[in-house]
């Protein structure tokens, strides 16, 4: 399996949709994150390597989310402050969105003959770039979920690139 990460020699070309393209030696397309939430997920994309490298970023994918569905249920627990109760409804319906994403991602992966880690060890060790809160303070806690939410797009659109690549329109869409 490639590397989760791969430097690349040439000038990497924009793609448009949240990384950028470029050519190995080999004549094998390769994508680089536009942002650091994405580096951890860039693959080697090639002909013969398509479905690992999608089922791959699928994989640490439903890491992240299974991170995201944690610290939205912890913070929804933790908070303090005169807004709480909409907050807490609000992290409530987030960390069963996640939880109902985390199955969809899962479901993907389990379509395309792959497994996924058996326990939460193994889905840990996919995820990279993953903010953990270091302070109880209200307004911390949810800048740093805002900025994980942020990472979700950015790999939910690395994917999207991914699976076209692959042809996987299910994926895709």
């Amino acid at each position: 399996k490639s590397a989760l990460l791969k430097r690349h020699t040439e000038k990497p070309q924009p793609n448009g949709r949240g990384s950028v393209e470029s050519v190995d030696p080999n004549g094998n397309r390769m994508y680089t994150a536009t942002s650091p939430m994405l580096s951890a997920l860039s693959e080697e994309v090639s002909e013969s390597h398509q479905p690992d490298g999608l089922v791959s970023a699928l994989i640490a994918l439903a890491g992240y989310l299974k991170k995201l569905e944690t610290q939205a249920h912890l913070v929804h627990l933790n908070y303090e402050g005169s807004n709480f109760l909409p907050v807490h409804a609000f992290l409530k319906g987030q960390y069963e969105a996640h939880l109902a994403q985390f199955d969809a991602v899962a479901e993907y992966v389990r379509a395309m003959d792959h497994f996924l880690p058996m326990c939460n060890c193994g889905l840990k060790e996919s995820v990279g770039g993953f903010e953990n809160c270091k302070s109880y303070d209200g307004k911390q806690m949810l800048m740093t979920y805002l900025l994980n939410l942020d990472g979700l797009v950015d790999q939910a659109t690395l994917i999207e690139s991914m699976a076209g690549e692959a042809r996987a329109i299910d994926v895709q869409n």
